[in-house]
Formats: C-alpha cells, sequence, structure tokens
C-alpha cells in the first residue's frame, strides 16, 4: 500500500467503453450482486464499475460510491445521469484518511474494492471501515492492478483484510488483477 492517488483526469481513460474489452463488468460483477442489494464501492472514480452495479442492483437497491477526489465524483455523477441510474447512487466524498461510511454499519451487502487499495497510505483504517459496513457473511472483492501491485504487495493487502476480520474464500481470475473474495465472518 503505497498511498499514491490515481490522478483526477485518469479517470477519463478508465472510464473508457472500450476498457469493457478486458474487464467487463458485468461478467466480474454478476456473480456478487442481486436486485435489491445495498453495494459500497471505495474508489470509484467516474464510474466505470458504479453504472454497472447500479444497473445490477435495480430500483430497489442502492450504490454507495466513495472517491477522495471531487472531479471523480462529478464525473460520476455525470455518468449516472446519462445513464438514468442516478437514482440509485450515492456518490460520497472520502476523506484523506476515512471513507466516512460510519452510518452504513451493518447494512451493506457486497462492497468492491477495484485498484483501489494500493493507493492508500494505510488498509487498516480502510479495512476496518468495509468490515463494519459489511453485513455478517456478506462479501468484499479486491482486485488490484497485476501492473502496480507485486505479488507480495497483494499478499499483505490479503493480511491486513483478514487481521480486520475478513475471511478468504475465493481467489476468482480477472485480467491483468490480483484478486481476492472475502467474507465478513
Amino acid at each position: 500500500m503505497a498511498g499514491r492517488v490515481c490522478p483526477w483526469w485518469l479517470g477519463y481513460f478508465l472510464a473508457n467503453p472500450l476498457r469493457r474489452l478486458w474487464q467487463d463488468p458485468q461478467a466480474i460483477l454478476r456473480p456478487f450482486i442481486a436486485e435489491g442489494m445495498q453495494v459500497l464501492e471505495p474508489g470509484c472514480g467516474m464510474g466505470f464499475f458504479t453504472i454497472e452495479i447500479a444497473r445490477l442492483v435495480g430500483p430497489r437497491g442502492k450504490v454507495v460510491a466513495v472517491d477522495l477526489q471531487p472531479k471523480m465524483i462529478a464525473g460520476l455523477k455525470r455518468r449516472a445521469r446519462r445513464a438514468t441510474v442516478d437514482d440509485r447512487i450515492d456518490a460520497r466524498l472520502a476523506s484523506e484518511t476515512l471513507l466516512n461510511v460510519d452510518d452504513l454499519a451493518g447494512t451493506i451487502d457486497f462492497a468492491l474494492a477495484f485498484s483501489v487499495v494500493h493507493e492508500l497510505p494505510d488498509g487498516a483504517s480502510f479495512f476496518g471501515e468495509l468490515h463494519r459496513a459489511l453485513r455478517q457473511g456478506r462479501k468484499l472483492l479486491i482486485a488490484e492492478p497485476s501492473g502496480h501491485v507485486t505479488k507480495k504487495q497483494f499478499a499483505a493487502t490479503v493480511e491486513s483484510a483478514k487481521c480486520a476480520g475478513f475471511r478468504l474464500v475465493d481467489r476468482p481470475v480477472i485480467r491483468w488483477s490480483r484478486t481476492a473474495v472475502f467474507d465478513r465472518a
């Protein structure tokens, strides 16, 4: 975990529809999300996954999308309005040290941390907040870019999640990513 945040302007590249050719959000998320769920996505950027999550949870579900950068949140809101799913998305700004999701304690059915943990200076509080937000037995998917995160660094991320009370349950294959699925034990 390095603490180097992706510049906001890269959000346009990361939200590009061509990315679906190697990372299809529907295929990645469908096994974890059902209609009516409450989903938390820290490090949402401009919403590459957020928009698809909103479609999967349907009109009865909700997505809490959190990012540190106001320009990322603004881009997400624009994209959500165009996709007509903005009513399902609660877009929030994180602080430098907290996700600011204490109001969600025990209400989240699934959390997605895609390409975000390596940007954190310290994962302990991050995983603690996620653990408190998730309902008992619910899942967290972590995916880190294999080009940025070494096997050793990812092993440290897995250990940090375990220390927060998560239990490793799966290692799905997502192209160009190091991945782990946890549940809230």
